[in-house]
């Protein structure tokens, strides 16, 4: 069977591609796979134990069957972040006023918008820019999800999740969330948790790249399971 492989960060300079085809036997698993990979790929060896996987777009564990033509993803620990969508990734410069316009709604009276900018320092380490990258498919979908998920545990309430991919100097917006509730107490926890679990659950990574030239993705946090707190 031929499986479709997807690196990001780490993954994608330890095999020096982001998208590679692996032939294995009928009936191989993640086990059979692993071991292709880190023979071939040596320099996966020392972070496979640090990897989350998806097979088609939704985490898998170890167990997890394979079939011809599935796509496996690998994924680095994460950093330690159109029309209806209330949930969206961009490589533009992320328009506040848009994503504030997604949640408006005359029946709340309170609403909150969080922007996360890029710090132009890391312990005490000058900070010239970032470089996020994403799976996009899956990306997206978790985002949509936990909008979905916090929308549903307060009524009335309504989120905005957008994210900025690609290459952003210190200062500029990375990602926005808006939200909106008819009383502020839930917008403010719904911001909140909304953050904490896009950092924790949603496949988007960071690269620093520091003032002296160098630069390291920031891969702190293994990736979760999706699911209501």
């Amino acid at each position: 069977m031929i499986l479709r492989v997807l690196a990001f960060a780490s993954a994608a300079e330890a095999i020096g591609a982001t998208e590679i085809e692996i032939e294995l036997a009928d009936g191989s698993g993640m086990a059979e796979l692993e071991s292709r990979l880190t023979t071939d790929f040596p320099d996966l060896r020392p972070i496979w134990s640090r990897l989350a996987l998806a097979v088609d777009g939704e985490l898998a564990g170890t167990e997890a069957e394979l079939e011809d033509g599935a796509e496996v993803a690998l994924l680095p620990p994460v950093s330690g972040g159109s029309g209806e969508k209330r949930a969206a990734l961009t490589d533009e410069p992320i328009d506040i006023a848009k994503v504030c316009s997604l949640i408006s709604d005359p029946g709340c009276g309170a609403v909150l918008l969080f922007v996360g900018t890029v710090r132009d320092h890391h312990k005490e380490r000058p900070v010239d820019r970032l470089t996020y990258d994403a799976y996009r498919p899956m990306a997206t979908r978790v985002m949509e999800r936990i909008a979905k998920e916090l929308e549903a545990a307060a009524p009335g309430l309504r989120v905005a999740i957008v994210h900025r991919l690609g290459e952003i100097s210190a200062g500029e917006a990375s990602v926005a969330i808006a939200t909106a509730s008819p009383h502020r107490a839930a917008a403010y926890e719904a911001s909140r948790t909304a953050l904490e679990r896009l950092k924790q659950e949603v496949p988007i990574w960071k690269r620093e790249h520091y003032g002296d030239g160098e630069a390291q993705w920031r891969e702190e946090e293994r990736l979760r399971p999706t699911g209501p707190r």
